[in-house]
């Protein structure tokens, strides 16, 4: 029986007609004869499966596995073909099929940890830090370059519900402010990076909520206390107005000021919220669970190819990064698809692994170690029908 690799059932996860409908509609295509964007992106998909560091490893690796490659698409792919290619071809398509892609995703993940019934989401971002002489369109500072991805993280499932990246000098709160629609009823917790009393009240009146650190230097009046409980490290819990001109001019309304002592960590925190639903304890473990954004960042920079670049224009790195995304997605999508009980982790080690044999991705779900390795030189049951199209 023939089974295709799976490198192909990861392709047909994508959609090939929702895939080529953005292209279209961008005119990706045009003038190309030969390497179009599904090859290109099929390509630099396979660098981010397999680890791969340059365009050269990525040559020699087609030519190694070029009996492989028939069912792909694809022939033997040149250096300066696919240089070309991330260079001149807009990174706009993968951005669009990341969006596309993610609205699946979010159809089938868990919800989050917390009985709230509420959205939750955490706001940050990161730094990808660049070679000003290789990169001089990302000039950072005199002698750094460095660009900054902002996410918007939903904890159902833990998957980017929203990703843009800037130059990076740009202030997290003036992207989020470009960026952020508040849903009604959402939760959106994020550091004291994002304290902008404007940017707050946006959130409020849009009939959200918001869970931040105060800032040392707030000046504010307590008008009242929202409740005396001072159980399971809760010290205080006030209500509070800004006592500041300026400050009070940008948020008028009454904010939740609550006083926590983490034993964990031995130190005092203070919250800041406009929720006054939540127990305080539920607010203190909302702002706790937000590490799980630094948990994503630390995850894709060391398991996806967004440090280091196979090209050194602003649309090529920009590409590598949105298809990188797009990945992260897929291994998402196939994780919650079928209940994997592994972490995404050792699901990208297997896929990793595995990524040119011939065999199930759904057969391959269930191995463990020993009978992993037995599978690169055997068949295996039919494929995982996962199809977004």
């Amino acid at each position: 029986m023939h089974y295709n690799t799976i490198m192909y059932q990861m392709q047909t996860l994508v959609g090939r007609h929702q895939f080529e409908g953005i292209v279209k509609s961008m005119n990706g295509n045009r003038y190309v004869k030969y390497f179009t964007c599904w090859q290109q992106f099929t390509v630099m998909l396979f660098a981010q499966i397999s680890g791969k560091d340059s365009l050269r490893e990525m040559q020699n690796a087609f030519l190694a596995q070029a009996d492989k490659l028939y069912h792909l698409g694809l022939k033997a792919v040149k250096r300066s073909t696919l240089s070309d290619a991330n260079k001149k071809r807009d990174y706009g398509i993968y951005q669009q099929l990341f969006y596309k892609i993610l609205e699946h995703c979010r159809s089938i993940t868990p919800k989050h940890k917390f009985k709230f019934k509420n959205d939750l989401y955490s706001l940050d971002s990161t730094v990808i830090d660049l070679c000003m002489a290789m990169f001089p369109w990302a000039k950072f500072r005199t002698t750094k370059g460095a660009i900054k991805m902002h996410c918007l993280l939903d904890h159902a499932g833990h998957i980017p519900s929203f990703i843009t990246v800037t130059d990076g000098k740009k202030h997290d709160v003036v992207a989020a402010k470009s960026f952020l629609s508040p849903v009604p009823d959402s939760i959106y917790c994020m550091d004291r990076g994002y304290i902008d009393y404007g940017f707050l009240y946006s959130i409020e009146t849009a009939k959200a909520f918001f869970v931040t650190r105060a800032k040392d230097n707030m000046h504010y009046q307590v008008i009242g206390q929202h409740s005396d409980n001072q159980k399971n490290g809760v010290i205080s819990d006030e209500i509070v107005v800004l006592s500041c001109f300026y400050t009070k001019q940008d948020y008028p309304k009454q904010i939740r000021l609550i006083t926590y002592y983490d034993h964990e960590t031995n130190k005092e925190l203070v919250f800041l919220t406009n929720n006054f639903r939540l127990s305080a304890l539920t607010i203190a473990q909302v702002y706790k669970a937000r590490w799980q954004i630094e948990t994503f960042f630390k995850w894709i920079k060391q398991n996806l190819k967004i440090k280091t670049f196979f090209g050194t224009s602003k649309n090529a790195v920009f590409s590598q990064i949105w298809i990188a995304m797009i990945y992260y997605l897929l291994l998402a999508y196939i994780k919650y698809q079928s209940k994997y009980k592994y972490s995404l982790f050792y699901l990208h080690s297997v896929v990793k692994e595995m990524i040119l044999e011939r065999c199930s991705l759904i057969d391959l779900l269930n191995l463990d170690d020993k009978r992993l390795q037995k599978l690169k030189s055997t068949d295996c049951q039919p494929e995982l029908a996962l199809n977004f199209s």
